[in-house]
């Protein structure tokens, strides 16, 4: 199959290598090339632009650092102790599969497979314009199996990003695609960690199917670059009496976009989707979800906490879609926000389309400032403000992060919460955009 031809006018600042696409990919290239990079015209970008975008031509060539810094990383990245220190890991160096660094031979029952977009085609996807980018342009495709009655324990999956030192007219970008297949009766808790330096891009799509009453935990915890873009999508899908539960804590990435499109195909299933933001600066934060009930008896969760302080902005997306067939259902949305500036910036737009009539749906959003009185009772104690501040803000994140429920993998979240916090609000209680 031949390259495509395509104009920069059509695709931006991914023109030199969509261009370039061969074989099955071109397919993507093209597809991509009809609908474009989303713009704020499109109702799910409206409050997302992606213009910063095109400030940068992507390419294909990346630094990779040395096996010595590279292990250090991994080392860095995980525990020191507990479940999580001795998981067994799936590594991505700069969206591609490392074996090197990988230890998927301690995979037993478990099916691994990995391979190029080409060798492994067949691998369905949705039209979503980012997904298709993924097609495209992605080198790396890794394949999960878990056997039918098989309880795999915690697989870490980590993503190593490194990009250009300083933001110059180029920097690189990465496509990886995973694709978890849980069978009859399983369960797995996917411990996803992204973690990168310098600028560039980073578009991972992950597909979970969750088989007929399969259990999948997913946790993700996003640091990427101060200076990358992070634009993630996750389709699961969930047969009758599955679950699958997920959780994303985000602070990293001048961009980022955490989408999700859950199906509920099968009935009694159930879908949690929480999160938690915590971003400063000029930091953008989206997290989007569409939640599909196309069966009765289902439920859906979703609770997301968002801190914001200096300029920063969060974003938050969830659609609640109940068709005809889908009596029953049980869907849930809550998004809570907290200001720490006068000059940060929340956006909420929970949604609710349903074309049944025996549902019990529900969505609510709050925003505000810490509490005055509660932080004049700490300072009244002793407590230096930046410390009071701290305080409150971590007991309003940590109660969503109590919603993951694998005890190491929630330790891991919170351990990293907490270093983030010392450094950013101290910094923020410190700065011109507090509130005081």
């Amino acid at each position: 199959m031949n390259s495509v031809d395509i104009s920069a006018s059509d695709v931006g600042p991914f023109a030199q290598r969509l261009a370039a696409a061969g074989g099955v990919r071109s397919l993507a290239a093209n597809a991509f090339a009809e609908v474009g990079l989303p713009g704020t015209k499109d109702e799910a970008f409206h409050y997302t632009s992606l213009r910063s975008l095109n400030r940068l031509k992507f390419i294909a060539d990346s630094v990779v650092p040395s096996d010595a810094e590279l292990a250090a990383l991994v080392d860095n990245a995980l525990p020191s102790d507990g479940s999580l220190a001795s998981a067994t890991r799936i590594v991505f160096v700069n969206g591609i599969f490392s074996e090197k660094f990988s230890t998927v031979s301690d995979l037993s029952a478990v099916s691994f497979t990995h391979g190029t977009q080409e060798e492994q085609h067949s691998v369905a996807d949705n039209d979503l314009p980012l997904v298709l980018l993924n097609r495209a342009l992605g080198c790396s495709t890794a394949e999960l199996e878990v056997p039918e009655g098989t309880d795999a324990g915690t697989i870490v999956i980590l993503s190593l990003n490194f990009g250009n030192a300083s933001e110059g007219d180029e920097a690189p970008s990465f496509h990886p695609h995973l694709h978890v297949r849980v069978g009859k009766g399983a369960s797995v808790t996917l411990a996803e960690m992204i973690i990168g330096k310098g600028v560039y891009l980073n578009n991972p799509v992950s597909v979970i199917n969750v088989a007929k009453e399969a259990s999948v935990t997913h946790t993700k915890l996003q640091r990427e670059s101060a200076d990358a873009f992070h634009l993630a999508t996750v389709s699961p899908v969930i047969a009758e009496r599955g679950t699958y539960n997920s959780f994303t804590l985000g602070f990293g990435a001048q961009l980022s976009r955490h989408e999700v499109h859950a199906y509920l195909e099968g009935a009694g299933s159930a879908v949690h989707i929480n999160g938690a933001q915590l971003l400063a600066g000029r930091q953008v934060g989206d997290i989007t979800s569409v939640i599909t009930h196309a069966a009765p008896n289902c439920i859906s969760r979703q609770t997301v906490r968002n801190v914001l302080a200096d300029r920063a902005r969060g974003v938050f997306q969830g659609k609640v879609f109940v068709e005809r067939i889908a009596q029953k259902t049980d869907g849930y949305q809550m998004n809570q926000a907290l200001l720490l500036s006068e000059t940060a910036e929340m956006n909420a737009k929970p949604e609710l389309e349903i074309y049944a009539d025996d549902v019990k749906c529900s969505h609510g959003a709050t925003v505000g400032a810490l509490d005055d009185d509660q932080l004049f009772y700490l300072c009244s104690r002793g407590i230096p403000d930046a410390e009071a501040r701290r305080i409150l803000v971590e007991a309003f994140l940590i109660e969503a992060v109590g919603l993951v429920e694998v005890d190491d993998v929630r330790a891991a979240l919170e351990g990293a919460l907490s270093a983030a916090l010392v450094e950013r609000i101290g910094a923020t209680a410190m700065g011109d955009g507090s509130l005081s």
